[in-house]
């Protein structure tokens, strides 16, 4: 540690965070001695905490942790006279195995070793500057599109399990099942029997309603509801597997309109940042995907010196590794999972939009590589 970097701060904490409280270590005389403290996860104790560190040591103070988001994040970014060092969580899980062979995890433990990773070897840790309010709540967005995106993958696979049941016939009826209409279809008809009542003019109002105008779509439908056949004719079957149709296309419903309104949420504050244009127009970056790279590239890439350098972060650059007269390489394990996915996304949309991505991708099969594989080495 060199003494300028030393006499930057007037103090030092490390913190290893809980949902319910976090340990706190800080530095006490020697270079060996420790303080320990721990603070419940409450605002009015977290801050009563942080003025009284300002008021003992004044600032500012460097505050070395796991994370570079979260709650406790959050609570400290509001105070001027912290600044925050993340520390990689594999990275303190390795520094504790190195002393302790047992890998025995212990919280208050953890913050020392947090602190004492930051005082011996400072220059291998960036303080964390928050990017503008914009660029973060675009960050966030995207992120929690992509869980409630999951969560509609999840509700439509169950949805199909259900009616696989007792319904499989709607499962034939509608390729699309993550939409409006599916669900709209089967709040109406829950069931075979109920389908089979409807009147022809019914249904085929319902179809025109959402837009459906392909006659012979509807003509086939109509054809095949008709002439359907039921899968079983038991009530202990069909009633339990009816309600819960009914409570899943509520959930995939609620989830299909709030995707929505995160759609709208993100177009409007990404068209909003300065180089939004630029990767709107990239092959293959439509509304979903260009937000999602303009936030994996953020506001602060002075912080990559190279393409290499973001291919490592993200995760899409392999890893060779070496020992004696072997060798192997092998998927990037340590990595944003989400920033790996945008670029993955991206790469298998370009085969389309791009000559070199495509000419690329056609070579690679042609040589026999799987689909997976050529995305791999289109993105790298």
């Amino acid at each position: 540690m060199t003494a300028s970097w030393s006499q930057h701060f007037t103090a030092y904490v490390g913190i290893d965070w809980a949902d319910i409280k976090h340990d706190i270590c800080l530095p006490a005389g020697g270079d060996n001695h420790r303080q320990f403290d721990c603070i419940p996860h409450q605002v009015d104790r977290i801050d009563e905490w942080a003025k009284a560190l300002h008021l003992r040591f004044g600032g500012p103070i460097a505050v070395a942790l796991e994370l570079a988001k979260g709650p406790i994040v959050s609570a400290l970014l509001k105070y001027d006279f912290f600044v925050l060092f993340p520390i990689n969580p594999s990275t303190l899980a390795k520094y504790r195995v190195a002393f302790k062979p047992s890998r025995a995890n212990d919280d208050p433990t953890d913050a020392e070793l947090a602190l004492d990773l930051l005082l011996r070897h400072p220059e291998r840790f960036t303080a964390l500057r928050p990017q503008s309010v914009a660029m973060r709540s675009l960050l966030s967005l995207i992120e929690q599109r992509w869980d409630l995106v999951n969560d509609k993958t999840r509700f439509t696979n169950r949805l199909c399990n259900t009616l696989k049941q007792y319904y499989p016939h709607a499962l034939d009826w509608f390729e699309q099942r993550d939409t409006q209409l599916f669900c709209d279809f089967l709040t109406r008809w829950a069931t075979l029997l109920s389908a089979k009542r409807a009147r022809k003019t019914t249904l085929e109002a319902f179809f025109y309603a959402h837009n459906g105008r392909r006659a012979t779509l509807i003509e086939a439908r109509l054809a095949s509801i008709r002439s359907a056949s039921a899968l079983t004719e038991d009530g202990g079957i069909i009633e339990p597997c009816r309600l819960h149709v009914l409570a899943l296309v509520t959930q995939l419903r609620t989830v299909l309109t709030v995707i929505d309104r995160f759609d709208k949420e993100i177009e409007w504050v990404a068209s909003a940042l300065p180089d939004y244009a630029l990767f709107r127009s990239l092959p293959g970056a439509g509304p979903h995907l260009a937000p999602r790279l303009l936030a994996a590239f953020g506001e602060q890439r002075e912080r990559f010196h190279g393409a290499d350098e973001l291919q490592k972060y993200s995760g899409i650059a392999p890893v060779t590794e070496r020992s004696g007269k072997k060798s192997w390489v092998h998927w990037r394990w340590q990595c944003p999972t989400f920033l790996r996915q945008t670029f993955v996304e991206w790469a298998g949309q370009t085969i389309n939009k791009s000559f070199w991505a495509g000419a690329y991708y056609r070579q690679q099969r042609a040589k026999g590589s799987t689909y997976q594989g050529c995305r791999t080495r289109t993105r790298v």
